[in-house]
C-alpha cells in the first residue's frame, strides 16, 4: 500500500509548487491584465511576496526538490492488501497522488515559465 508519507509528500509538493506561482507567475498575470494597482495593494497586504520573488532562485530550488522526493515516492513499487475494501482504498489513494504530483508538476513548469522564460521573450 502507497504509504502515508508519499501521498503527505504529495501534498507538500503541491503546496512548494503553487508558491511558485505566487512567486512569479501571479505578479505577471496582473500586470498583464492591466491590474497593477491591484498588484501593489496585493503586496502591502502581503509583504512577503516581495521576500520570495527576490529570492525566487532558492524558492524553485526547493520546490524542485520536492518534486524529485515526491516523484520517488511516486516511482517507488508499491503493492496493495488483498482485502478488497483495503485494495480499493489504497488504488484510489495512489491515484489521488499522482494527481497531486501532476498539478505539483503542473504548477512549477507555469512557474518556470513566467520566472525564467518569459523574462527572455520580452
Amino acid at each position: 500500500m502507497l504509504n502515508r508519507e508519499g501521498a503527505t509528500v504529495a501534498w507538500l509538493t503541491l503546496l512548494t509548487s503553487s508558491s511558485t506561482l505566487v512567486c512569479c507567475a501571479l505578479p505577471a498575470v496582473l500586470v498583464s491584465l492591466g491590474a497593477g494597482a491591484s498588484l501593489a495593494s496585493l503586496l502591502t497586504v502581503f509583504p512577503q511576496l516581495i521576500w520570495i520573488s527576490k529570492h525566487k532562485a532558492l524558492v524553485f530550488g526547493l520546490s524542485a526538490a520536492m518534486l524529485l522526493v515526491a516523484g520517488y515516492f511516486q516511482a517507488k513499487p508499491a503493492s496493495c492488501p488483498a482485502d478488497r475494501r483495503l485494495a480499493a482504498a489504497c488504488v484510489r489513494q495512489k491515484l489521488i497522488s499522482r494527481v497531486v504530483y501532476g498539478l505539483a508538476v503542473a504548477a512549477y513548469a507555469t512557474g518556470v515559465f513566467f520566472a525564467f522564460v518569459l523574462p527572455h521573450l520580452l
